[in-house]
């Protein structure tokens, strides 16, 4: 199933947040030509090598791409982009603050050559605004929207082992495309997206925000435990393994007091009787829950959780995630061609129906000339673009 088959995505992108936007378009079956700087390309090819040789960044986020090599800087590749961009549906940009529109790239003066083109622009922190200029990395931006106050341990900071704010970006840039596409079906008009990776994190700050609406005390960093639902958390067990587990509401507690503590008593101890009394008296609390874990295997304890039931988890290593058997059972692990070879890689999750679309992730430059034939460039003004750099 490929809904967005027929769309052409033109992609002036780097690092993660555009080119993980552009691959979810991909994946649902769009065009996508990722434009790429001739010799050098999209730097996250080179962040690592531990795919075969290639990059892990890069080979997560470019399957079903074509590159195409353009210094976009030099008139005549910019003028390659342009008619590219005349008749294509979407462009997404996540150049430097203002690089785009030094160009003439910008939305309005693109939007005016094609009407029905949706212009996303992603940045660190948007335009206008005292931080539009500012060079906008996840961890910066983690820092920049709070994220690092509730991440971590005590006074002990801690970003978070992803890049959030880019995922977040990316993911906010594709919901918006989507719309932006129904829109245009309806009205014919395309329109302009403009995503900031500090908006998309502040959006998903809203519990902690609220939390500490009008002036009250945060939540406090709580490591791998929930910072304001107690028991929530890692808790060891005898043979030294972790077992993460979760009470959310009085009838799971009182179970999990009869059941697992073997203390029923607990579940009406005015200390522990709610939540907010548990999360006040965590301490105490956790000394009688660890104990009680340590007199147990972790799989003895996750067998009377899964009985009572209260939700557990095992805490996995990424070794253990490649052999999960819920992925292996509803057959997400699928192959995609790299040029190193093919390598596992996820389904997209949510597909409706058919078979994913699995298209390889790109060579640097491995679609240049095909795509300037098909903008009608001859032969030797091809050979003469990349003889140049240019392509």
């Amino acid at each position: 199933m490929q809904p967005l088959r027929g769309v052409t995505v033109v992609s002036l992108e780097q690092a993660i947040a555009a080119p993980y936007a552009s691959r979810h378009l991909a994946d649902l079956g769009a065009r996508v030509i990722k434009v790429e700087r001739p010799g050098a390309g999209d730097f996250a090819r080179a962040y690592d090598s531990r795919v075969k040789g290639l990059s892990s960044h890069f080979v997560w986020v470019n399957r079903n791409k074509e590159s195409l090599t353009l210094d976009f800087k030099d008139q005549r590749g910019n003028e390659v982009l342009r008619r590219l961009l005349a008749e294509a549906d979407v462009f997404i940009q996540n150049l430097a603050p203002g690089a785009a529109a030094r160009a003439g790239l910008g939305a309005d003066e693109l939007r005016a050559a094609n009407p029905r083109l949706i212009v996303c622009d992603i940045s660190g922190y948007g335009s206008p605004g005292p931080y539009e200029s500012m060079k906008a990395y996840d961890l910066m931006v983690q820092s920049e929207a709070g994220l690092l106050s509730v991440t971590g341990s005590g006074a002990d900071l801690a970003k978070v082992g992803i890049s959030v704010s880019d995922i977040a970006a990316g993911m906010y840039a594709y919901s918006s495309i989507l719309a932006a596409l129904l829109e245009r079906g309806r009205t014919g008009e395309g329109s302009h997206v403009d995503v900031s990776m500090l908006e998309a994190t502040v959006e998903w700050m809203g519990f902690p925000l609220y939390y500490t609406y009008d002036g009250a005390e945060p939540p406090p960093r709580a490591g791998a435990a929930h910072a304001t639902i107690y028991p929530y958390g890692p808790f060891p067990a005898g043979d030294g393994k972790v077992v993460m587990m979760a009470i959310q509401n009085e009838r799971e507690w009182r179970a999990f007091c009869e059941k697992f503590l073997k203390r029923p008593e607990l579940a009406t101890d005015p200390a522990y009787a709610t939540n907010a009394d548990r999360n006040a008296n965590r301490e105490a609390l956790g000394a009688i829950i660890t104990q009680r874990f340590g007199e147990l295997t972790s799989e003895q304890a996750m067998e009377l959780l899964a009985e009572i039931p209260v939700a557990h988890a095992r805490v996995n290593t990424l070794a253990e995630v490649w052999r999960h058997p819920q992925l292996a059972a509803r057959g997400r692990w699928h192959e995609v061609g790299t040029t190193a070879g093919p390598v596992p890689a996820l389904a997209l999750p949510g597909l409706a129906t058919g078979e994913p679309r699995l298209d390889p992730v790109p060579g640097l430059g491995e679609h240049t000339r095909a795509i300037l034939a098909e903008l009608g460039l001859a032969e030797g003004e091809i050979d003469a673009l990349v003889a140049e750099g240019v392509a």
